[in-house]
């Protein structure tokens, strides 16, 4: 195997696939990217078992074949190249060879029948999506996804057909959000994509105009991306019934601008406990209250303008994740639906059901 090509060229596919590249290895040849030429152009794969990233790219002039070669080790070499210069790398017994100008790398290699490429199976269903679309689908839900949970079919993302459309949901317990793409339809086919897929896919999606295709196996999601691909094993488990967890009737609505209500919160944030990040909700007349306590005897208090009723309860919430709920809706006002100081909070852009979130409340 023998190729030449610019450095930008190479580094482009790289740097799609070295995410899933782990520190700490299982298996040694983990840590390898496997490099494969065939009809001019290279393909770089990577996998850690459960996400498995492919790119490729072509290149100037070359000799089929295929090998791995240490991931981290070649990607920090070319991107530690000067722009411009041109990369030459071929394989000379169990070594590969890297040259570029003046600069010579010698790198230790494993056979590429050792590397564990995933069987994706049958494929059951294809859903396409426009890239801008499924990129914000998991903005606005990928925050509310658990980390390291014991109910493993938390740290994921379900993945709903509705009808033509698709719908993203993730909750970790404490908040859930929900958002929808052209879901106009009847529930279908669920899938839970683990947490690593799902944020190796949101770095991988642009704002292209293009069609992404994913393509689900009863085991595996696979999505075709213009150069590359991501194939991920899905969460075997049953995803809450999260509908029973969005309010139901939300009498008290507050109508609020998005970006006063986010400016209050970070500033009352500051002074609230920071173990807890609990901060007080009190609605006056026309005025949302904010208020926070840390065990200083410290407190902050914020009024902001807002269209609602007075009531007599004050409610507790996580300020992180009523900022993170904000920092997902792009309207310059929102809607925060309340019942009584012991409910969730729905949160949602106005005339819109697209995008909700649920913010369980706080006992403070």
């Amino acid at each position: 195997m023998r190729f030449s090509m610019q450095r930008e060229v190479l580094l482009k596919p790289l740097q799609q696939v070295i995410g899933v590249v782990e520190r700490r290895q299982t298996l040694p040849v983990l840590a390898n990217v496997l490099v494969q030429l065939n009809d001019g152009r290279v393909s770089l794969t990577t996998s850690d078992l459960e996400v498995e990233l492919a790119g490729s790219a072509e290149v100037e002039m070359g000799e089929a074949g295929e090998i791995t070669i240490p991931a981290r080790k070649l990607f920090d070499i070319v991107k530690a190249l000067p722009d411009g210069a041109k990369v030459e790398l071929s394989l000379n017994g169990e070594r590969v060879q890297l040259k570029a100008g003046r600069s010579r790398y010698t790198l230790a290699a494993l056979p590429a029948t050792e590397f564990p490429q995933s069987e994706i199976g049958e494929v059951v269903e294809r859903v396409k999506v426009p890239q801008a679309e499924l990129k914000a689908l998991i903005e606005r839900t990928g925050f509310a996804m658990a980390v390291q949970d014991v109910r493993f079919y938390l740290n994921g993302l379900l993945l709903e057909r509705r009808g033509e459309g698709l719908r993203a949901v993730a909750t970790d317990g404490h908040r859930l959000a929900l958002a929808d793409w052209n879901a106009d339809g009847e529930p279908g086919r669920q899938v839970i994509v683990p947490r690593k897929g799902v944020l190796e896919l949101q770095r991988l999606l642009g704002s292209a105009e293009g069609e992404v295709e994913l393509a689900f196996s009863r085991n595996h999601v696979q999505v075709h991306l213009d150069d590359g691909m991501l194939v991920s094993k899905l969460i075997d488990g049953r995803f809450p019934d999260y509908e029973a967890v969005i309010p139901a009737v939300a009498d008290v609505p507050v109508i609020i601008d998005r970006d006063e209500l986010r400016a209050a919160l970070q500033r009352a944030a500051i002074l609230s406990n920071e173990k807890y990040r609990g901060i007080r909700v009190e609605l006056a007349a026309e005025t949302l209250r904010i208020s926070a306590h840390n065990p200083e005897q410290e407190e902050a208090v914020e009024e902001v303008p807002a269209e609602c009723a007075a009531q007599e309860w004050a409610i507790g919430f996580n300020v992180n994740y009523v900022l993170d709920a904000l920092a997902a809706i792009s309207t310059e006002q929102v809607v925060l639906r309340l019942r009584d100081g012991n409910s969730s909070m729905l949160v949602e852009a106005p005339e819109s059901k697209a995008i909700r979130h649920v913010v369980m409340p706080l006992r403070l």
